[in-house]
């Protein structure tokens, strides 16, 4: 029996303990196909509290901990690992390396930021010409990938190879009510999961997938989905907040999610039809316990969901996410409440499945 399983009943809160664990998640890098550092923290957090917990071929760490009766609904749950970053590609004279994009990277964003490269976080900057050198055409187009470099200074070359990832070296900082890093997507998601590994319902098996290489095509999920072959799964993840006011004041119609409206739940993205006792589970699980949500709009984009929900014979599938402003950027924005309301969401859901809503289609 689980050392919680006694205790007076969970009250699922964030504290400053989750904010310090998200700080040590955000600041460890971990771009896709390089996950280690964050998946060393994981490990060290949920091993006392797990059943069985496995690394598997790609790097995925798989949790299980199971319910008290032996017929408990199998639910699965998911939150990536990994973040967009860059690839060292070529050197070349002087500590100048040409670079790849890892993710979905806008470049206009990418002159001057100061990077992290390399297991030892060797510190380097994105060097463009300056603006004084340019000319009025060159100014109308964004610069080119291939034609910035990352700067590590005349010692670089004796400290990393072709073939280390980069990140950006944004610090985690926590402004107000909100929450400021980078790689919130889905460091949010990766500490959500931890609390509730540490603090799982007996009513259910809970399978928790910690995945790999999302950014780059949903890879260590497919993989996971098949493996769990779980009743069901909920793909937790961090979503634009396209809510910033419109450049001539008109409403803005094109939001993604608003900051501070509550968790996210997909009704549908570029992937996946979310499941609809899923959906509508979520929302009484919202309206009962009074806590405040928002749909995101459907439209691109995807999660986890979009690999998983097509494995086997099926896996009935949907996404919840914390809306972060500036995502795959140097620093992206979202609110602690936000963040909270989607733990106790989470929480209050996971204690409402039993095996009559696993056998039962409508």
């Amino acid at each position: 029996m689980h050392p919680n399983y006694d205790l007076p009943l969970y009250v699922p809160k964030i504290t400053q303990e989750q904010i310090g664990l998200l700080e040590r998640l955000c600041q460890a890098c971990a771009v896709a196909g390089d996950e280690s550092e964050v998946r060393q923290v994981i490990l060290e957090q949920v091993k006392p509290y797990a059943d069985e917990v496995k690394v598997d071929a790609l790097g995925n760490v798989l949790v299980t901990r199971q319910g008290k009766s032996d017929h408990c609904p199998r639910v699965m749950m998911t939150a990536h690992m990994d973040e967009v970053g860059f690839m060292l590609v070529n050197e070349e004279e002087g500590g100048l390396y040409r670079f790849a994009l890892v993710g979905g990277i806008d470049p206009r964003q990418l002159v001057g930021k100061p990077v992290l490269v390399g297991r030892e976080h060797l510190p380097g900057v994105i060097g463009a010409k300056p603006i004084h050198l340019t000319d009025a055409e060159e100014r109308k187009h964004t610069i080119p990938v291939d034609a910035l470099r990352i700067d590590l200074g005349t010692e670089g070359s004796s400290k990393v190879k072709k073939g280390d990832w980069a990140t950006f070296a944004t610090r985690f900082a926590q402004i107000g009510p909100s929450l400021c890093a980078k790689a919130l997507d889905d460091r949010l998601g990766v500490a959500t999961l931890i609390e509730l590994v540490k603090h799982a319902p007996a009513n259910l098996d809970l399978l928790v997938a910690f995945t790999v290489q999302e950014e780059i095509g949903l890879r260590g999920a497919r993989v996971a989905g098949y493996a769990f072959n779980p009743d069901l799964a909920i793909v937790v993840d961090s979503t634009p907040a396209n809510d910033l006011p419109t450049r001539d004041g008109s409403e803005n119609a094109s939001y993604n999610t608003h900051l501070g409206a509550g968790p996210a739940i997909y009704l549908a993205d570029r992937a996946t039809f979310s499941d609809q006792r899923l959906v509508r589970h979520l929302v009484q699980a919202a309206e009962t316990e009074s806590i405040p949500y928002q749909f995101r709009q459907p439209g691109g984009g995807g999660t986890d969901a979009g690999a998983i929900h097509t494995q086997r014979a099926g896996i009935p599938s949907v996404s919840v996410s914390v809306p972060c402003r500036y995502i795959h950027t140097a620093a992206g924005i979202a609110r602690l409440d936000d963040w909270n309301n989607t733990l106790r969401l989470l929480y209050a859901a996971l204690l409402g499945f039993d095996a009559s809503f696993i056998n039962n289609p409508a």
